[in-house]
């Protein structure tokens, strides 16, 4: 058993009508607010009113930077900051999914320095996040988890890089979760942020080293909720036990919790980042795409029983069986979730990319911040990813 250190400062709000204690929280870091958001939808479904109400009726001065993008963009960060400077921003309120969310913290980060936000995403100049804003968020989507972990990820199209970082600094102070304000999340997007979910979980789960049992058990019930209540979900938009469960299981899949005893060593969100670096489809729909064809490429004599194991605990396949056939069977059971439950299109010619033109590049900085070697799992070369990427077509 590792030896580990567990730390989650976020103070969550989870449920119906908590935003009415918005406005006390935002106001207890200062007199001017920042409200960051995507393209529009909280207006369309009321809650950009409702958050406007809140703000007004807590005495602050609110100023506002709509239109940050899925897969947001180094132009919102930057954008953000200098609003911040400007208006000598107290506190950012990020209403939205992960995107918003993921933007609004690098933002709160590069409003405290003078260098250009992408820095701090340069491998040659990383320098360190030693101030930050205090952000609040209003989470839309359950996904990526951006409203109780520390990173986020940013796109530069500039360059068709996406790449994430952590910090302690960019923790939200204080998340809202409501599971009625993703009532109206269409079912292609409640898909889509399922499978980032799964995949989160996924991330931490498949090893070969030692695991807390406990742990493992934490992880297998979160996937097993998400296999119960996404469909559920689909079908049922306004169910507020399915959004609840998904919601709760968004934040948990990757708040530190299921990492505790695990090597932090991710594979697939390294390869669809550079799918939605170049070719900008949705995160969680790469991600979905790819997890079965890893869990294959990965199979071999060290890696069945895990396989196995998660195959058993998650999607209830017989134990009796040879553990070559559970795996088999696992991975079958997995790619029926993604395709056939979730709907999700399977390959990546169905959302556009065609050729392999880009595999050569995108494999190269897939596996360089790792030295040329993506471990995880399995560890990967680029030639590894060339192949998982083939696999997808």
């Amino acid at each position: 058993m590792q030896d580990f250190t567990f730390q989650n400062p976020v103070k969550i709000h989870f449920g119906h009508d908590k935003l009415a204690k918005l406005g006390d929280e935002l106001k207890q870091f200062g007199q001017r607010v920042l409200l960051t958001y995507g393209g529009g939808s909280i207006k369309k479904i009321g809650l950009y009113d409702r958050v406007i109400k809140a703000v007004r009726e807590a005495g602050m001065e609110l100023f506002e930077l709509p239109g940050i993008e899925p897969n947001p963009r180094i132009s919102s960060v930057r954008e953000g900051a200098r609003l911040c400077k400007e208006h000598h921003i107290d506190v950012l309120l990020a209403v939205g999914g992960g995107s918003t969310i993921d933007c609004t913290k690098w933002i709160a980060a590069a409003a405290c320095v003078e260098h250009d936000a992408w820095d701090f995403f340069d491998y040659e100049k990383r320098p360190p996040v030693e101030r930050a804003l205090p952000i609040v968020s209003v989470l839309t989507l359950a996904a990526t988890g951006s409203e109780m972990d520390s990173g986020g990820v940013i796109s530069n199209p500039d360059t068709n890089d996406k790449r994430g970082r952590l910090s302690p600094l960019l923790f939200p102070k204080v998340s809202f979760l409501d599971p009625t304000l993703t009532y109206t999340v269409s079912p292609y997007q409640t898909a889509c942020g399922s499978a980032d979910i799964f995949s989160h979980l996924m991330e931490v789960y498949f090893t070969t080293d030692h695991s807390m049992y406990l742990i493992d058990t934490f992880i297998e019930g979160m996937m097993r909720t998400v296999v119960r209540y996404a469909p559920i979900a689909m079908r049922e938009p306004e169910n507020y036990e399915a959004r609840a469960n998904l919601m709760w299981a968004s934040s948990w899949a990757i708040n530190g919790l299921v990492g505790c005893d695990k090597p932090q060593a991710w594979s697939c969100h390294p390869m669809e980042h550079e799918l939605s670096a170049v070719y900008d489809i949705t995160h969680g729909h790469g991600l979905a795409i790819l997890s079965p064809r890893w869990l294959e490429y990965c199979m071999s004599n060290e890696t069945l029983p895990k396989i196995a194991q998660f195959g058993i605990n998650v999607f209830g396949i017989e134990a009796t069986m040879p553990q070559k056939e559970i795996a088999l069977r696992a991975i079958d059971a997995l790619a029926h979730f993604l395709f056939d439950t979730l709907g999700l299109q399977r390959t990546l010619p169905e959302v556009g990319i065609v050729d392999e033109t880009h595999f050569d590049s995108m494999a190269f900085k897939a596996v360089l911040p790792y030295g040329g070697n993506l471990p995880g799992f399995r560890p990967l070369t680029k030639e590894d990813v060339i192949e998982i990427y083939r696999m997808c077509m």
